[in-house]
C-alpha cells in the first residue's frame, strides 16, 4: 500500500512538472513569435541609398539618402585617401527619424590633425549606419556601404562651331556645337524659355539643333547647359543677334450667321461640347478651348527629335500651293468682339500662313519626309503633317482631302492632299504652318531661299569644315 502511495506522489511531480514545461514551452514560442513578428524586433537593416561607385566635384556636398521602419539610431561616415582615413560625420538620433539626407561635405582642414591629399582623385566613403529595432540583443540593426568616389572638379567643355548669325521674333535659327567629359552626365539647349533636343551629327560628340523664338514672346536668350556625373555644370550662350518683329493685331466682329454656321458646326463634331446653346459660349469654346485642345496634338506630334546620327540635312524653300495669294499671315493676334467693339468676347492667336489659290488646289510637300497625321483635327479641319527631320515639322490645315497615310515616306515635291474649308474656315484655302520642337515658328523664312542658304546652309558648311578636319 505505502509503494502505492509514493508511486502516486511521483507521478503527481511528474504530471506536474511537464505541465511546467509545457507552460515554459508555449510562453517561449509565444516569445518567439513575438520577438518575430513584432515590429519592434524588425531585422531590416538600415537602407543607405547609393550606387557603389560615384562622382564628386569636393564642391558641393554628397547628399545621400537614409532610412529604416523601425527609426534611426545613429550613423557615422569616414572618409579614406591611399594613406589617410577621417571621419567627417557622427550623428545620434534621439528623437524619431525613420528618413534622413545626409549631406557629406569634403573635410577642406585637418580633423584630428589628419588631412586627406587634395590631390587624390580617388577616396572612399565608409557609411555605417544603426536602427532602433531591439534585434540583435536590443543593438539593433546594422549596415556597412562602401562607396568608391572619383573626384572631378573639371566642368564639361561645351564648343560651339557655328550658329546662325542672328534670330528674328517669331523665328528660327540653327547652332552646331560639340559637348566633351569624360563622365557627362546630361546637356540641354535652352532658347526662349523652352528646351530643345540636339541630334547627333556627324561624329561622336557633335550635335545639332534648330531653335526658335516663340513669337508672342518678348525677350529671348539662348545657352547650352551641360552637366558632368560629378555635378560640374557649364552654362555657353550661343551668340545671337536678336531681330524684333511687330504682329498683327486684328479686330474681327463675331456675326451671328458666323456662330449659327460654322461655329455650331464645329460644336456638333465634338460630343462633349453638345449642352452648349448660348452663341458666345460656343463661340469661347471653339475659338479657344478646342483651339487649344488641337494645338495639343499639334504640339505632342512635332517635339520629337531622332537620337540617329545624322549626316547632312537640308532642306529647300517651301511652296505648299502654287499661285497662292496670303490671306492671313503669321501671329496675328485675334480679337473678337459681339456686336459693340468694346464687348470682346474671345481671342486667340494665330500660328499659321493663309494662303488661297482656286478651290481643291493641290497641296505640296516641297520636301522629303513622313507623315505623322492624317486626320480631322478640329479648327484645322483635314490636316496631314510632314516630319522633315531635325524637329523640323510643317502642317496644312483645312484640306478637303487628304492624299496620304500616317507612316508614309514621301518624296520632296509631293501631292499630299488639296485645299477645303474644313474646319474653322469661311472660304476655301491653305493654313500652312511649320514648327520646330513644337513651337510654331514664321513660315515665311521657310519660303525664302536665300534666308535658307544664309542660316541654316552656311551653318553647316562651317561646322562640317572644323568636323570633318578631325
Amino acid at each position: 500500500m505505502g509503494r502505492r502511495r509514493g508511486y502516486g506522489r511521483g507521478y503527481g511531480r511528474s504530471q506536474s512538472s511537464s505541465s511546467l514545461w509545457i507552460v515554459v514551452l508555449i510562453a517561449l514560442i509565444g516569445a518567439g513569435a513575438f520577438i518575430y513578428t513584432s515590429k519592434s524586433f524588425e531585422r531590416n537593416a538600415p537602407v543607405i541609398e547609393s550606387a557603389n561607385s560615384i562622382y564628386w566635384n569636393r564642391k558641393d556636398p554628397l547628399k545621400i539618402k537614409l532610412s529604416d521602419v523601425s527609426g534611426l539610431k545613429s550613423y557615422t561616415i569616414k572618409i579614406r585617401d591611399d594613406k589617410n582615413e577621417i571621419t567627417v560625420a557622427n550623428e545620434m538620433f534621439l528623437d524619431m527619424v525613420h528618413e534622413k539626407v545626409v549631406e557629406i561635405k569634403y573635410p577642406k582642414k585637418a580633423v584630428n590633425g589628419v588631412l586627406l591629399d587634395p590631390r587624390a582623385t580617388k577616396l572612399q566613403i565608409t557609411f555605417m549606419a544603426t536602427d532602433k529595432s531591439n534585434w540583435n540583443f536590443f543593438q539593433g540593426n546594422k549596415v556597412v556601404k562602401k562607396i568608391n568616389v572619383t573626384v572631378d572638379y573639371k566642368r564639361p567643355d561645351v564648343n560651339i562651331l557655328s550658329n546662325s548669325y542672328s534670330i528674328t521674333k517669331g523665328g528660327s535659327a540653327l547652332v552646331v556645337f560639340q559637348v566633351k567629359d569624360t563622365a557627362l552626365k546630361s546637356f540641354v539647349v535652352e532658347a526662349g524659355g523652352r528646351t530643345f533636343k540636339a541630334q547627333p551629327y556627324k561624329k561622336e560628340g557633335y550635335y545639332a539643333t534648330l531653335i526658335a523664338w516663340p513669337f508672342n514672346k518678348e525677350n529671348f536668350v539662348a545657352n547650352i547647359r551641360a552637366e558632368d556625373m560629378a555635378g560640374n555644370k557649364r552654362i555657353t550662350n550661343i551668340p545671337l543677334y536678336l531681330l524684333s518683329k511687330n504682329y498683327k493685331t486684328s479686330w474681327i466682329q463675331a456675326k451671328d450667321k458666323f456662330i449659327d454656321g460654322k461655329i455650331s458646326d464645329l460644336i456638333d463634331t465634338e460630343p462633349k461640347y453638345s449642352i452648349i446653346e448660348g452663341r458666345l459660349e460656343k463661340l469661347k469654346t471653339i475659338n479657344e478651348v478646342m483651339r487649344l485642345e488641337n494645338e495639343v496634338v499639334i504640339h505632342e506630334l512635332s517635339s520629337k527629335v531622332s537620337d540617329e546620327m545624322l549626316e547632312k540635312w537640308k532642306v529647300k524653300k517651301f511652296y505648299p500651293l502654287k499661285n497662292a495669294a496670303k490671306v492671313a499671315s503669321f501671329g496675328d493676334e485675334r480679337h473678337y468682339y459681339y456686336k459693340d467693339r468694346d464687348n470682346e468676347v474671345s481671342q486667340s492667336y494665330h500660328v499659321g500662313l493663309d494662303m488661297a489659290s482656286t478651290r481643291m488646289a493641290k497641296v505640296v510637300s516641297s520636301n522629303a519626309g513622313t507623315v505623322v497625321y492624317d486626320e480631322y483635327n478640329g479648327i484645322y479641319g483635314n490636316m496631314p503633317m510632314i516630319d522633315h527631320g531635325l524637329g523640323l515639322y510643317t502642317l496644312y490645315g483645312h484640306c478637303s482631302n487628304i492624299l496620304v497615310q500616317k507612316g508614309d515616306e514621301i518624296g520632296a515635291d509631293f501631292t499630299i492632299a488639296q485645299t477645303g474649308k474644313s474646319g474653322l474656315a469661311l472660304g476655301d484655302h491653305l493654313h500652312f504652318g511649320v514648327l520646330v520642337q513644337g513651337v510654331e515658328v514664321r513660315p515665311e523664312e521657310w519660303m525664302d531661299k536665300k534666308w535658307i542658304r544664309d542660316k541654316i546652309d552656311k551653318v553647316f558648311k562651317e561646322a562640317d569644315k572644323i568636323i570633318d578636319a578631325k
